[in-house]
């Protein structure tokens, strides 16, 4: 086994210390309204008109832009007149907010929501429950499990989620072949307490990690009642390893919803499991390599 000098441990340790700088230079820029400004001028700016244009201090918005050309979201051109800032394509496809695959209503939700949650991981970690009440000094919650301050926030989570689906929704649902089900349903709203509609197939995008098993079981199980002989159900969700080691994204996910729900992300065994347990068979898995994996059960 090498010594501790053939491991690169300061590089390591100070890329994810700056984890966070990094997300909110992001998020900040998204929320100033520089990408969108930039998209609009239809040509490169300078950073005073940059911060003319968005109400900022000069001294600021020069600071936050040279950060974004460094994190590749802007390019400069030096000129004569001195630097010129332009959105690179990466940010116009997904920073923008009028880009159809726009990311915009994400960045802020975790932004001004997620972000304020995660100062509290310790106390999440230690109580094993989520920090919402801690963090914000409200307990409302929605039918989903989350939690938030009021609609308008509610409002923005929904955004953010369809943003995301923009990007990795064709692959989950080309994940199995789903002609055969003329009848689907795309479950959502207060379905513990409300009826659900009869259909030949339900989608639970995104739904059970926000729950814990007892709660999953007792959903799935309305569902299997429902449900028309030769359905099933399709679940959409980020997928851990067996072994729990990975991918990383999902781990930090599970973290995720240990701070704001009930909930946790698992591994295709435990879904699968949860399914059989409502009545569910014939499971099939596929991992699509992108946000979000599926697990279709049969009736």
């Amino acid at each position: 086994m090498g010594s501790t000098e053939d491991l690169d441990y300061p590089q390591i340790i100070v890329q994810y210390s700056n984890g966070f700088l990094i997300s909110k230079v992001m998020f900040t820029a998204c929320e100033l309204g520089v990408f969108d400004l930039l998209l609009e001028s239809g040509k490169p700016l300078p950073s005073d008109a940059i911060a003319a244009g968005l109400s900022a201090s000069t001294m600021g918005m020069k600071r936050l832009l040279d950060a974004c050309v460094g994190l590749k979201l802007l390019a400069v051109e030096m000129t004569q007149e001195g630097a010129l800032y332009r959105n690179t394509e990466i940010s116009n496809v997904y920073l923008t907010k009028s880009s159809p695959k726009s990311q915009y209503h994400i960045m802020m939700y975790y932004s001004n929501t997620v972000y304020l949650c995660w100062q509290y991981l310790a106390d999440a970690v230690r109580e094993g429950r989520n920090q919402y009440e801690r963090a914000f000094g409200v307990s409302s919650k929605d039918p989903f499990g989350a939690m938030y301050r009021s609609d308008e926030e509610m409002l923005k989570f929904m955004a953010g989620q369809n943003s995301v689906w923009s990007i990795c929704g064709r692959d989950v649902l080309a994940a199995f072949d789903l002609s055969p089900f003329t009848q689907i349903c795309d479950l959502g709203g207060d379905f513990f307490n409300d009826s659900i509609p009869e259909a030949e197939l339900y989608i639970l995008s995104k739904i059970l990690h926000d729950w814990d098993d007892d709660k999953c079981k007792q959903l799935l199980a309305k569902v299997y009642k429902a449900c028309k002989p030769g359905g099933g159900v399709l679940l959409v969700e980020s997928l851990l390893n067996e072994d729990k080691s990975g991918p990383v994204e999902t781990q930090l996910y599970s973290m995720n919803m240990l701070v704001q729900t009930e909930g946790k992300e698992r591994t295709a065994a435990e879904y699968s499991k949860l399914l059989e347990a409502a009545g569910f068979g014939m499971i099939q898995v596929k991992r699509t390599g992108k946000l979000y994996d599926a697990v279709l059960g049969r009736k």
